[in-house]
């Protein structure tokens, strides 16, 4: 059976945006959807004082769970949608369910009704810790995956130009979109390296180009070939590069490490700086370390 596609949500409106974007792309892979709901209101409201009647958190949380659930059914009708209240942190009952998904997808708000300027914590650790690849709904998309307009596939390739997780999800993304795929590695000359002779002025940045260029071909070189894929070497740090590139794009696709035995958030400075500030849907696909 096909892991399931799992989407959180809290009641909010961007949540709710959430399960559409999610059904779209459950109906596209062909699997199960999955809504989930964090509550905590066993921990604080008790069973014991709650005997037989339903606490008022209880009803509000079987409340979104069949909202969520009769918006993704009406949306897409043939798909398979199971929706489950967990009386736990979200932060770690996301986490645990991406260890039986094969994506997880997420809003960028949650009910505190704060503005929308940086990730919400429940999002950023999520992305951080989870088994699969995580799915934020960054900027002003519309609802939609992307696969009736064509929006490309953003990929930002790492210094290492090696075969990735990302690669491999970014490809299958814009298969299944019917989009092309849009392969960027940035590169930057060191401060240290310039000279000042006008003869030599552009080598050393020249020879920083190139190894770029090696690095994508070698990083791209088993995407498929029915794959429409367009690759670019951009001058520049790499999080302002891909913000640019996220710009009219459908989805943004990056690496994250994942170092066993760390604590902490595994997330590089690009990936956390994307995650925090890209135009479109930022999917975030973590790599062995």
């Amino acid at each position: 059976m096909e892991l399931p596609l799992v989407v959180g949500v809290d009641g909010s409106e961007p949540s709710l945006r959430a399960v559409d974007w999610a059904a779209d792309e459950a109906a596209l892979r062909g699997v199960p959807l999955r809504v989930v709901y964090a509550s905590l209101w066993e921990r604080y409201e008790g069973t014991a004082l709650a005997g037989d009647h339903k606490t008022s958190e209880e009803v509000r949380a079987g409340d979104i769970m069949a909202v969520a659930a009769r918006r993704a059914r009406k949306r897409h009708p043939g798909l398979e949608v199971s929706a489950e209240v967990v009386p736990e942190e979200p932060e770690y009952a996301l986490v645990r369910e991406g260890r039986n998904a094969s994506a997880l997808v997420l809003g960028t708000r949650g009910r505190s009704g704060f503005v929308e300027m940086l990730l919400g914590s429940v999002s950023l650790t999520v992305a951080a810790h989870a088994d699969c690849p995580v799915i934020v709904l960054r900027g002003g998309h519309d609802n939609q995956v992307g696969a009736a307009t064509g929006h490309r596939v953003v990929l930002g390739v790492g210094e290492s130009g090696k075969d990735s997780a990302a690669m491999r999800f970014a490809a299958a993304e814009a298969r299944l979109r019917r989009a092309p795929l849009d392969a960027v590695r940035a590169w930057r000359c060191p401060a240290y390296e310039s000279v000042d002779h006008p003869l030599l002025a552009g080598e050393p940045a020249r020879l920083h180009e190139e190894q770029a260029v090696k690095s994508l071909d070698e990083a791209l070189k088993d995407v498929p070939a029915d794959i429409d894929l367009r690759r670019r070497t951009v001058e520049g740090p790499a999080r302002h590069v891909l913000l640019d590139a996220s710009h009219d794009a459908g989805l943004l696709v990056v690496g994250a490490r994942r170092n066993p035995g760390h604590v902490g958030l595994q997330l590089g400075r690009v990936a956390h700086g994307v995650l925090h500030h890209a135009a479109c849907p930022v999917a975030v696909v973590p790599e062995p370390g």
